[in-house]
């Protein structure tokens, strides 16, 4: 074998071993982080009242839209530029496409962070409906700099696809925001754990400004990547001009960021208009945000708790499939195509098993409240829809289709939102829930299409769909009996007995899962 040859084995090697164990590692952060938010849910649930949860709820569009602008489309632009780079093993342009980025993620949010601070009144009561959440918005406003500069440096490490940093500053800033807001709460409760939506959002930001100042620091700790290690920079590579390089980042990230603008602001429709709507159904203001404090504060993170397990995946989904292209090489994308959705949809078959067999336990033992319940079973069907909408658009990004994922995600959003206004005033929270399913539907089978229309590969129904299927169904069904059985008999706290059991249910689907070969070691090599 010539040299050539082996250092080219060895690149592959070593892209497989870090795609693997940066997945890994985002993987584990995300599911801790998934279980402390989770937990600071129900927390926040009991501290504030599902009235005031729903206020809480309200302001995250005004961060979306904003984070979107000065941070999403930059973000995925350093990533996917750096593991273009360093796939031609050119360090010099790496380090300038950082520091470019940062740059301009950082001018405009701390222009946004003026706008938004100045204007929180106006944002609260025109856009928002809710002139009570205008003192969050204020708070929120400081946190945009900080964000800037953790999304950058957390691209540039995706780019690398060194997800150490970004998976321990995920962990990071939930532990600071949750230990922050309980410090709060003890101090100001008076003996009772009290928490006011301004709090919360103090909890943020100072958990933003910790995970930003780690990631700053963790730049002068970094080694170089071991690409360049094993075989070096490339001698004929030149250094780009700013001019150029500047150029290439705007121009990967404004695409990205106008189509996440569009749908954050449709999106941001929808989230308004959701209380809106419900009270045209006959619900008092009250009435209305209480409802939709309970969907979207309670029953909507046991949905998105699997998605730890995506997102890991998804994030380095992008630069890996960037890097693939640059090398021309369509089988590695083939592969990373048909594990990555084969794995999507066999977490989000078993999260369904999961919420349509417990449902109504998991929200009555959990947070007290049977609307939570009755909300997470229906909501349970979204979880293999959105898992593999997640994978879908991360691909069809990395393949810098992202006018694809734009015009897919603007369909179903619409047909949402139009839903929405045709079903809750007529169904109520019913019709919520059925416009949430049908706009995803839309979204997922638009992405499906368009991935099949761009790559070639290998889609096995048998152990993608049919075996997860009938292992989730068989089992599911015996420990609910089992489940019912020992609540009956035993003095065991219910919250403890219902997650022991949903943690059960999972081990012994991907078990079988195992034993049956859908799940093989050959998806990984």
């Amino acid at each position: 074998m010539s040299n050539k040859n082996l250092t080219t084995q060895q690149l592959h090697n070593i892209n497989r071993a870090s795609i693997f164990k940066g997945t890994l590692l985002l993987t584990l952060a995300g599911l801790i982080t998934r279980i402390i938010g989770f937990f600071y849910k129900i927390f926040l649930s009991n501290a504030m009242g599902a009235e005031l949860l729903g206020i809480y709820q309200l302001i995250f569009p005004v961060y979306g839209i904003c984070f979107t602008i000065y941070a999403t489309g930059i973000q995925t632009a350093i990533s996917r530029l750096v593991a273009f780079e360093l796939a031609k093993r050119n360090d010099k342009n790496v380090y300038r496409i950082l520091k470019l980025g940062l740059l301009i993620s950082v001018s405009l949010a701390m222009i946004l962070s003026v706008i938004v601070h100045q204007g929180s009144g106006i944002i609260a009561e025109r856009f928002l409906l809710e002139p009570r959440s205008a003192a969050s918005v204020r708070i929120m406003a400081y946190v945009f700099p900080f964000c800037a500069v953790t999304s950058c440096i957390n691209g540039y490490y995706y780019g690398l696809k060194r997800a150490g940093v970004p998976a321990s500053t995920q962990l990071l800033e939930q532990i600071v925001r949750v230990l922050v807001v309980y410090l709060i709460a003890t101090m100001t409760g008076q003996g009772d754990l009290s928490v006011t939506c301004e709090h919360a959002v103090i909890g943020i930001v100072l958990g933003e400004i910790c995970s930003c100042i780690y990631n700053t620091l963790s730049l002068f700790t970094t080694k170089s990547p071991k690409q360049l290690i094993l075989l070096g920079p490339d001698p004929r590579s030149k250094v780009d001009p700013v001019r150029f390089i500047v150029k290439k980042i705007l121009s990967l990230s404004v695409p990205l960021t106008t189509n996440r603008l569009l749908i954050n602001v449709l999106h941001s429709i929808e989230t308004v208009l959701i209380p809106t709507m419900l009270r045209r159904s006959g619900l008092s203001i009250s009435e209305a945000l209480s409802t939709y404090g309970i969907l979207n504060g309670m029953s909507m993170p046991f949905i998105m708790f699997p998605t730890a397990l995506i997102n890991g995946l998804a994030v380095l989904l992008l630069p890996t499939v960037s890097e693939a292209q640059a090398l021309n090489n369509g089988r590695l994308i083939g592969k990373t195509t048909a594990v990555s959705i084969k794995y999507s949809l066999i977490i989000g078959i078993v999260s369904t098993g999961v919420f349509v067999i417990f449902g109504n336990d998991l929200g009555s033992a959990v947070f007290h409240s049977e609307e939570a319940g009755s909300y997470l079973r229906i909501l349970a069907w979204l979880c293999p829809l959105i898992y593999l909408t997640t994978t879908l658009g991360s691909i069809i990004n990395g393949l810098g289709k992202a006018h694809i994922t734009l015009i897919n995600s603007t369909a179903g959003t619409l047909s949402k939102i139009l839903l929405i206004i045709v079903l809750i005033p007529k169904m109520g929270i019913r019709g919520t829930l059925i416009a949430m399913l049908l706009g995803q539907l839309i979204i997922t089978v638009l992405d499906a299409f368009a991935v099949g229309k761009n790559i070639s590969f290998e889609f096995e129904a048998s152990n993608s769909l049919v075996k997860p299927s009938l292992i989730v169904v068989l089992f599911g069904f015996l420990l609910k009996e089992s489940y019912e059985f020992i609540k009956k008999m035993t003095q065991i706290n219910e919250v403890i007995l219902i997650l022991t059991f949903c943690f059960i249910y999972c081990v012994i689907c991907m078990g079988f899962l195992i034993f049956t070969k859908a799940i093989s070691k050959k998806d990984f090599r």
